[in-house]
């Protein structure tokens, strides 16, 4: 089957420039090699701490932000060079949910016509036949049609994310991008939201790339689970391999850190110490050695590689 969208060592770096002839002084290395590809029906999990590139990805795939190099395909199509109006078809078949469901809404619209507009754009209907469109939508992530007249600030938060999630499904996508959906909302609201992406793509047949820091959700929705650290891919397997077998320190740490639901019980992995290095001037060899507590001289000097250690578990570490 082939993959409904396939990144090869994509890289995005932002320029730093200075003094009045605004010269090049530096580069953020926000992404820096990643690879990857998504079934169709599948959820790949992008996780890893704060700064390390993650939302950075999700917005270069969907050329929000241009690539610096590398390719993205979507669908077998190559969209790393599209103009915007070759892009426009490339837009029916990938769609983003945002992390704010408030300030990724118009507050100016009404939900109907935030839902439709897509519509308004990409499909030829009449008013009639949108207002129909968008009220199936509504019924589907649970909405009443009794609200789409009402604005964003007259909806919950859970029910504002519902409305992006009406979005970008209006053109019946192939992959939707979720930069953090649930972030912004509370636990309860959170399991609601989530329940409600794993019933569209059992209905749909949608894959999702979903960028999150919380591993719990991570683990309830994603088929395959990809760790990023400052820029880079660490390790990436099925999920159960991750949540069972974690092959990176990184990934040891970031799961140590997941609080235990068993009173009196301890995890005994070690706790990651310090912050994410600067994506400006970042530490030779491993990226990781200046917080691995198994770092060696290698680590310090030398760049580990994303390679192989069993059948379909990826891990960029010199100690596997």
């Amino acid at each position: 089957m082939n993959p409904v969208l396939a990144v090869t060592d994509l890289k995005k770096h932002f320029p730093i420039k200075k003094g009045l002839l605004n010269k090049e002084v530096g580069k953020v290395h926000a992404v820096d090699g990643v690879s990857f590809s998504l079934e169709r029906g599948k959820t790949l999990g992008l996780v890893g701490e704060s700064g390390c590139g993650k939302s950075t990805v999700a917005r270069t795939i969907l050329r929000l932000l241009d690539p610096t190099s590398g390719k993205v395909l979507i669908n077998g199509t190559d969209v790393t060079h599209l103009s915007n109006k070759e892009l426009r078809p490339i837009r029916r078949q990938a769609q983003i949910i945002f992390q704010d469901p408030f300030s990724s809404l118009d507050p100016r619209m009404t939900a109907e016509d935030i839902v439709g507009e897509l519509l308004t754009v990409h499909e030829k209907l009449t008013k009639q036949e949108i207002r129909a469109r968008v009220a199936s939508l509504f019924e589907k992530v649970g909405l009443r049609t009794d609200q789409l007249k009402n604005y964003p600030h007259e909806f919950s938060g859970g029910q504002r994310q519902r409305l992006g999630i009406a979005r970008a499904l209006s053109l019946d996508p192939d992959v939707i991008i979720c930069d953090e959906p649930v972030s912004a909302l509370d636990v309860s609201i959170q399991a609601q939201v989530i329940n409600l992406l794993v019933d569209l793509q059992d209905e749909m047949g949608i894959a999702y790339l979903f960028v999150a820091h919380d591993l719990a959700v991570v683990e309830h929705i994603s088929h395959q689970v990809a760790v990023m650290y400052l820029g880079r891919i660490v390790e990436m397997a099925d999920r159960d391999r991750i949540f069972q077998n974690a092959q990176h320190p990184y990934t040891e740490s970031l799961l140590a850190a997941v609080p235990v639901p068993v009173p009196g019980r301890a995890t005994e992995r070690q706790i990651l110490a310090g912050d994410v290095p600067s994506p400006i001037i970042r530490p030779s060899g491993c990226h990781f050695q200046t917080r691995c507590p198994y770092a060696t001289e290698r680590c310090r000097v030398e760049e580990p590689v994303l390679k192989t250690v069993t059948p379909g578990h990826e891990v960029a570490c010199h100690l596997r």
